[in-house]
């Protein structure tokens, strides 16, 4: 199968009941994955755009009338005998009762159910687009003030940022420790989570999670740490290494040149896409992007940005 052959283009909706609660709906006997629970939509079809034949398609299969909300995620995904683009957008209203007009199986599941549900590889990213955090903070190197970087991180929690990545290189031990300890102090007071680059016997050592670094991946053979697992992928094996020993999520680039290398030339977005298809992990786009880019991002299927500069606040801010 070339990335030249044509896709599908398939339309999705989140619909969400009055108590939170998102419908899934089980593909029948006789289809492809049948048996897998799946958000409810179906193919586009040629001069629908994607709205119309999302309202199509959940008239059809579910009886429902609805208003197509903002895009959540479009997830390129490649199967053995096909390609497709899964286009999900969050359903606003809905008039009328959900049922399975097809003869499929429904569930209203509360949405940190929804990993319990077996899924076909294509909606895995989606759930963790509607769970997970969308921006993934790699803080930078400590200067000389501990003072400074720690406030540097506590501003960007402040901002909302949830899933930081601890990559403090060539810093001593004793210090070391010290800053990890105080940073995970300040991530968990807002419930953020926190992984070690590179050190699984730290990361146990304090009960967080690790990110691995892609020079790594080839010393496991499966998950080494029940706590928080995640890669850094360049290309296509070292992402389907990391899907292999269960990593949680990757980060995958760079996708632009930086500042810190501006002769490397990036993957593009184009790229970026085309690798996503080929496994089912939650992806972040890593390498000269920033909060301006999760549109674009997510319109290639990635899980968000994952950033130093670009996520990292050093001001105090001032109220």
């Amino acid at each position: 199968m070339t990335e030249d052959e044509p896709r599908i283009d398939v339309v999705a909706g989140v619909i969400t009941d009055a108590t939170g609660r998102i419908l899934l709906a089980r593909r029948t006997e006789g289809r492809d994955l049948a048996g897998l629970w799946e958000f409810p939509g179906g193919k586009r079809e040629p001069g629908e755009t994607p709205e119309q034949a999302l309202i199509r398609e959940l008239d059809e299969e579910l009886g429902i009338q609805v208003e197509v909300g903002d895009p959540i995620i479009a997830v390129p995904q490649r199967y053995p005998k096909k390609r497709l683009r899964l286009d999900v957008r969050r359903i606003e209203r809905w008039r009328g009762k959900p049922r399975g007009n097809e003869g499929q199986a429904l569930a209203w599941v509360p949405p940190t159910k929804l990993t319990a549900y077996s899924m076909p590889p294509a909606d895995r990213p989606v759930v963790a687009a509607l769970l997970q955090p969308e921006r993934y903070l790699v803080t930078p190197q400590p200067g000389e003030s501990d003072v400074e970087w720690l406030d540097g991180l506590a501003n960007s929690l402040a901002a909302g940022i949830r899933r930081v990545q601890l990559r403090l290189p060539n810093i001593a031990l004793p210090r070391r420790h010290y800053l990890i300890r105080e940073a995970i102090d300040r991530c968990h007071a807002v419930e953020a989570e926190v992984l070690i680059n590179g050190d699984i016997a730290l990361a146990r050592e304090f009960d967080v999670g690790v990110h691995l670094r892609a020079a790594q991946l080839s010393d496991f053979t499966e998950r080494p740490i029940a706590a928080p697992f995640a890669a850094s992928c360049h290309d296509q094996a070292e992402l389907e290494s990391a899907e292999k020993i269960g990593c949680d999520f990757v980060v995958l680039g760079p996708v632009n040149p930086t500042p810190t290398h501006p002769d490397a030339k990036g993957i593009g977005w184009v790229r970026f896409g085309h690798l996503r298809e080929t496994v089912s992990l939650p992806i972040y786009a890593i390498g000269g992007v920033g909060p301006d880019d999760l549109l674009a991002a997510r319109h290639r299927g990635a899980q968000g940005i994952a950033s130093i500069r670009n996520l990292w606040h050093v001001e105090i801010k001032k109220f």
